[in-house]
């Protein structure tokens, strides 16, 4: 039993079939078994063509929409990459002092009346 190929169409390609698709010269059927894709995954691409289509007479609007978000993502990405930043700084110069610490020192830290502490690791 030989896998079947999985073909990826461009976007020129997908935009084709929709139109053919809205001509409704042909059916659905004649129109899969012509491209080799299944009905639905067309119906998927001409849905998406018509929720889009708006696009097409402001494009402007639709740039300016995107780059608002991607600023907005890049200054959100900014402050997670600065937090990380300070809590690996923290981190790191807690384990650096508590690495200096002598034995009795990291002992005394541990509280014996927690019984949730495991004592062995």
């Amino acid at each position: 039993m030989g896998k079947k190929q999985i073909t990826n169409f461009s976007a020129e390609a997908k935009t084709k079939i929709v139109l053919e698709m809205l001509k409704e010269e042909s059916t659905i059927g004649q129109l899969s078994a012509k491209y080799e894709v299944t009905a639905k995954t067309m119906q998927n691409w001409k849905r998406q063509f018509l929720n889009n289509a708006s696009l097409v007479f402001e494009p402007v609007k639709a740039v300016s929409e995107y780059k608002g978000q991607i600023s907005e993502l890049k200054n959100q990405n900014d402050e997670l990459a600065k937090a990380l930043g300070k809590a690996t700084v923290e981190r790191d110069w807690a384990v650096g002092k508590l690495n200096s610490l002598d034995l009795s020192n990291k002992k005394s830290l541990v509280d014996p009346k927690l019984s949730t502490l495991a004592k062995t690791r």
